[in-house]
């Protein structure tokens, strides 16, 4: 949840900004913070969730609770656009995003040695079996962090895919996952797991996206818990993920407390190769985020002064 105690705090400052603790959507955030901070000498100051829906109902609330959210991912947070962008007018998208990817990733010894190519061979319960790390029977299979929306999707998806009854579906923080997934490229040894691109894994171990059915929106039928309480029941989703793309969203009120800044954020262009190599440095090299996002700043000069129509 939203730690309420910084944002009451947080007021004072020109500019708050949620870091939700997982380090591409955190090393955009830093580079946003300082660029603004270098830019346009505004205070920024930041609060710690992992609840995307609290974000978007603090930029609602226009309070400077929540001012930037820079981790807007489509179509998984379409039905939080719907809300409060194209409904209430209370938030709005930067014009520009840039490309994604998501799904399922195994190793690729996976791959390789047991053949496990296509998310149809998850359904197969001699199959789930050597994911099974626990001996209880079923394998393992992480599907996202508390308070995703990709989460709650995976949910679905599990169930109309046919393999949840074969998985245990981990909920765990990402970094859980991801020493799950370093034990395993190590050893050699299987793994499946939800996975999204830009991500410092692809840098780290030889992963393989699992083929699924091209994205039907017939068959990708989603609602949140925030839109439905049997949101479960009423949700069908067979399919890929409809193209990717990840942007910013601000609170409307900020354009007038903060039209420069806002401005700004419509002419950012953020490349996902420099997204991963930030990830990279903030997990593998174990540098500060806010290090890497002044280092990148430092070095190019020119595409920051044009976001900030220099």
């Amino acid at each position: 949840m939203l730690l309420l105690a910084p944002i009451a705090s947080a007021t004072a400052a020109d500019v708050t900004m949620p870091d939700p603790n997982y380090a591409t959507a955190t090393a955009v955030m830093n580079v946003i913070k300082d660029a603004a901070e270098q830019e346009l000498g505004l205070d920024v100051s930041t609060v710690t969730t992992t609840a995307v829906p609290v974000i978007w109902e603090a930029m609602d609330r226009n309070k400077g609770e929540v001012d930037i959210w820079p981790d807007v991912w489509l179509p998984n947070q379409q039905g939080l656009v719907d809300k409060y962008v194209k409904g209430a007018g209370t938030v709005k998208l930067a014009k520009n995003g840039y490309e994604a990817k998501q799904g399922y990733c195994v190793t690729q010894v996976t791959v390789d040695k047991y053949g496990v190519k296509d998310v149809s061979d998850l359904a197969n319960p001699d199959n789930a079996k050597i994911f099974d790390t626990n001996g209880d029977g079923k394998g393992e299979i992480w599907i996202g962090a508390s308070g995703w929306q990709s989460t709650n999707i995976e949910k679905v998806r599990s169930r109309d895919y046919g393999f949840a009854d074969f998985f245990d579906l981990q909920v765990t923080d990402e970094a859980v996952a991801a020493a799950s997934l370093d034990r395993a490229a190590k050893a050699d040894k299987p793994w499946v797991g939800y996975c999204y691109g830009p991500h410092q894994n692809f840098a780290r171990y030889k992963l393989a996206f699992l083929s699924e059915p091209k994205h039907d929106p017939a068959k990708f039928v989603m609602l949140q818990p925030s839109e439905d309480p049997q949101w479960f029941e009423k949700s069908k989703v067979s399919s890929a993920y409809a193209d990717t793309t990840v942007h910013i969203a601000y609170a409307a009120s900020l354009a007038q407390r903060q039209p420069e800044l806002t401005a700004a954020l419509d002419r950012i262009t953020l490349n996902p190769d420099d997204i991963s190599k930030w990830a990279y440095a903030i997990i593998v090299d174990k540098k500060p985020a806010d290090d890497v996002a002044k280092e990148w700043i430092k070095t190019h000069p020119d595409e920051v002064a044009k976001w900030f129509g220099h």
